[in-house]
């Protein structure tokens, strides 16, 4: 059967409010109401997640523990619990299953739903999006937020509106005016250089955005273009992929300066590698071949690899490989604009994430 136009689709995006930390105060009642840190809080270690109550001091996700202690000096590093987290993601996925088999995982906390033509024949997205919160605070003990909208982008930014514990509905006739009001910076796809870059140009919010012509974001942005200029406007035609096998997981940072001294060339591994961690186990992905990347200061790339018999399964093995394919090409021809790190060769059991009705009324 043909999709039907985006337009009419009706598409949720579930979000789990803190997942993993709330995981932990759910079933460690002495947490509940403190601020905590699921991750490692050594020099090296990353905050995966945090609760809310660590929020509130700035604390973040993909933080440096280092740092996240800095600001909240009572917060608790719980160590993850992966196996823990992959059941009660299996959990909730089953509770998508009830309504639709279009589902799309990002992680294990979040994922598209298309419910345009779904399992119980419920014509309201809205409504399915509020059965299946009610689903998963009565049999996890946990909440979740919901964007419903006619496309993914939307979605995605809409679950994010009213959290923890929100959902918000953007209907086609309210899409152009929601991306208007958003900052340029949380709409996928525009990350932090991107976001600078555009502040840099005057472009802020959506409106800002939408305000620039093809020609103009052609000439800043190459071809990104086109999905800004689309973006802009609330259009996103992306479908919902039931299953996608993941090619690789990978993480990389773009730096104010060049780096150019071995020193702090490494350190920025080492915390890339910890960052990679934490997302190979929360995808359950292990690879067997780790991948560095390095983008020059005239925007050359180079990538060297190293593979192994068996998938690497420690933080450790990890990090020493990224650290030893970095010196290897050291001393570098000029300084580093980007590191990068990433694992291929994947032998993990998680779905890809994405490196979008009834009319103005149905959902």
């Amino acid at each position: 059967m043909d999709a039907p136009p985006t337009a009419d689709r009706k598409i949720i995006h579930v979000d789990m409010d803190a997942f993993y930390a709330s995981v932990e105060q759910r079933d460690d009642p002495a947490l509940r109401g403190l601020p905590i840190a699921v991750g490692g809080g050594g020099p090296r270690g990353v905050v995966a997640t945090c609760s809310y109550e660590a929020r509130a001091f700035g604390v973040r996700s993909a933080m440096p523990g280092a740092r996240a202690r800095r600001l909240c000096p009572g917060l608790i590093f719980v160590p993850p619990r992966f196996d823990v987290y992959r059941a009660v993601s299996g959990q909730v996925r089953e509770i998508f299953s009830r309504f639709t088999d279009m589902i799309q995982p990002l992680s294990l906390d979040e994922a598209y739903l298309d419910v345009t033509v779904n399992k119980r024949g419920i014509a309201s997205a809205t409504k399915i999006a509020q059965e299946i919160r009610q689903m998963i605070r009565a049999e996890t003990g946990l909440t979740a937020s919901a964007g419903v909208s006619y496309n993914k982008l939307i979605a995605k930014l809409a679950s994010d509106q009213n959290k923890p514990d929100g959902l918000c509905v953007v209907r086609p006739s309210e899409g152009a005016a929601f991306i208007a009001a958003m900052p340029v910076r949380r709409i996928h796809g525009v990350g932090p250089v991107t976001a600078r870059r555009m502040k840099e140009l005057g472009i802020e919010t959506g409106a800002d955005l939408r305000d620039r012509d093809m020609p103009f974001l052609a000439g800043h942005f190459g071809s990104a273009a086109d999905y800004y200029y689309r973006a802009s406007r609330g259009q996103d035609d992306r479908p919902v992929r039931e299953r996608q096998e993941r090619k690789s997981v990978s993480v990389e940072d773009t730096f104010f300066d060049d780096l150019t001294q071995q020193d702090a060339l490494v350190a920025e591994i080492d915390r890339i590698a910890a960052s990679l961690w934490t997302r190979i186990e929360k995808a359950g992905a292990w690879g067997r071949t780790v991948v560095l990347k390095v983008k020059f200061a005239d925007f050359r790339i180079i990538t060297r690899s190293r593979s192994f018999a068996t998938p690497v399964r420690s933080q450790q093995l990890l990090a020493q490989a990224g650290r030893e394919l970095l010196i290897a090409q050291l001393p570098l021809r000029m300084g580093a604009r980007l590191l990068g790190l990433g694992v291929h060769n994947l032998e993990g059991d998680e779905a890809e994430a994405d490196a979008g009705d009834q009319l103005a009324l149905g959902l």
